[in-house]
Parts: C-alpha cells; structure tokens; sequence
C-alpha cells in the first residue's frame, strides 16, 4: 500500500506545517544536495525542489528529490509547464509515483527568455491550473488525458504556487478557487512582506471557503541585506516590499543586517500563525539554507513533529 505524503498527514490531523526548499546545482554532484538536506534535516516536514527555476538549466527537480529521498525526506517535486508536453508531464508523473514521491508542485514556469537559454523553444502545451488537473485525473480517475486507463495510480498531495500580491489584486483570490476546483489541495504562497495585503487576501480566501478545501502554506523569505530588500522590491515582478521594511535595514549597521533580516523573517512568520486559514510556513532560504533552523527555532516551530 502507498503511503500518504507526510505534510497531508500532519495537516489531516490538524497540525501547522513548515517546509523549505532546494535549489539544485548547475551540476552532476549529488553532494551539493545531500549538503543542503543535511541542514534541513529535522527542521522542516518537506523540501520542495525547484525546476530549472528563473529558466536556468540545473539538476533535474526528479533526481534531486530522489536523493532528499534517501536521506529521510519527504520531497515535493516541483515541475512546470514550460519543458513538458502533455505524454513528458504525464510520464514524470507516473515516475514521481513509482519511486515513492508523495507530493508535486504545479507551476507554469518562468519564459525562457529569462534565463541562460534565452533562444530555447518553451512547449506550454498545459498550464498550471490544466497541470493540477492532470495530476488529479491520473490520481483520482486512473485515466489518461486521451481517456486511456492508468494501469497503477499515483499516489500524490496536489500543490500549487500563489502569488497574494500581483495585479489586479481583487481576482488573486478567484484565481485561487480555480486551482482550488481543479485539484489543489495545498499552496505555497510568495514571499510575504506586506502583512496588510496578504490579510485582505486571507479575507477574501476566507469569504470563499478556500481556506477549507486547500491548506494554505505562507511564504517567507529573510533578507540577507538592504541591497536584497531593494532588489526584491524594485527588480522581482508581483514582489510587495513596503518603503518601512527598507527604511528598518537601512537603520542598522551593514555587519547587522543579515541579522535583522532574520529578525522581520522571524516576526513576519509569528504575525502569519495568527492569521485564521494560515495552516504552514514555507520558508524559502535562497541559497541561505543554513538559516533555516534558527529561523524555525526563532519562530517556535520546533520540534517537528514526528509522523
């Protein structure tokens, strides 16, 4: 019998989810991804593990969270629309099943033009909310797009990615119920600066009903420094950094930077677990993972518990 992923377990049961993430890479050595799960291990309940994000080639998501695999994780593999034709999507699927990966990511992808292959062709056969869909036909249905039957279904916790902050505001949450309605059971969401929007956007999830049909996992992300936050806020589309976070690094000494980054990290998380609907943090570490725990640790969200 397949088992269930360990996140859907824990939100079955009513607990509060943290998961992190791993970006592969730009190589074959599996020892840069055994390095970063070695600082994961214990702090959080899953890893997710990016697909060629920014459209920059790198260490498939399905090898890498093979490996996370075997060190104990439960990985949730991310894959996204930009590389895959339906029967490639549909295949990587199956496979995720097969070898015992228990959750996917749903995402459209970043254009290509993008990223360091600016002239690769992109496929987008499917979209995001087509891909969910796809999952749960294979999962729930044991059919193929053509109609065909899955002779061994895959057993697997259905997400996808949100972003709270992007224009127009006032469909963010519609768009939500349409992942919702075609299978999404979890999302993680963009990193959250602005806590006044994402409220207003919790309310509107809340008035719909979402927040009970699909686990809502907040995302955050610490900054190392000013130039970060800047950044984030200036260069990074559907981004929402207000004027007063910046204005906070500024005020504190460059060498102390990184460490009031951490502390807005820290504070952001404990106002989001106040937040009715919220059911997990997704702390996104980019290629800062050794912050992870003290984060966690900072936030009151260890121990884990043990599923």
């Amino acid at each position: 019998m397949k088992t269930k992923s360990n996140i859907e377990r824990i939100l079955e049961s009513g607990g509060f989810v943290v998961t992190s993430e791993c970006g592969p890479p730009r190589g074959a050595d599996p020892e840069v991804i055994r390095k970063k799960g070695n600082l994961l291990k214990g702090v959080v309940d899953a890893v997710n593990v990016t697909d060629n994000q920014t459209s920059v080639v790198r260490m498939s998501s399905f090898s890498s969270c093979i490996i996370l695999k075997e060190m104990g994780f439960d990985p949730i593999l991310q894959m996204v629309c930009r590389d895959r034709n339906r029967i490639a999507i549909q295949s990587d699927i199956l496979g995720a099943g097969a070898l015992g990966i228990n959750n996917i990511l749903c995402l459209s992808g970043d254009h290509q033009k993008f990223g360091d292959h600016p002239k690769a062709k992109n496929v987008f056969d499917i979209d995001s909310i087509q891909l969910i869909n796809t999952v749960k036909i294979l999962r729930d249905d044991g059919k193929f797009l053509g109609g065909e039957e899955v002779k061994g279904k895959p057993v697997l916790f259905i997400g996808a990615a949100e972003n709270p902050f992007a224009d127009p505001f006032e469909i963010r949450a519609a768009r939500l119920g349409k992942k919702v309605k075609a299978g999404c059971e979890f999302i993680q969401t963009q990193c959250i600066y602005n806590m006044e929007k994402f409220t207003k956007w919790m309310e509107m999830v809340r008035d719909r009903g979402l927040h009970e049909r699909c686990a809502i996992l907040a995302g955050v992300t610490p900054f190392k420094s000013v130039g970060m936050a800047k950044y984030m806020k200036n260069s990074v589309p559907g981004m929402d950094v207000p004027d007063g976070m910046i204005e906070r690094m500024k005020g504190v000494a460059k060498e102390k930077q990184s460490e009031e980054g951490i502390k807005i990290c820290v504070e952001t998380i404990q106002k989001l677990r106040e937040i009715p609907g919220v059911r997990g943090i997704h702390i996104m570490a980019i290629e800062w993972e050794e912050k992870v725990a003290e984060i966690a640790q900072s936030a009151g969200l260890l121990p884990r518990p043990q599923v």
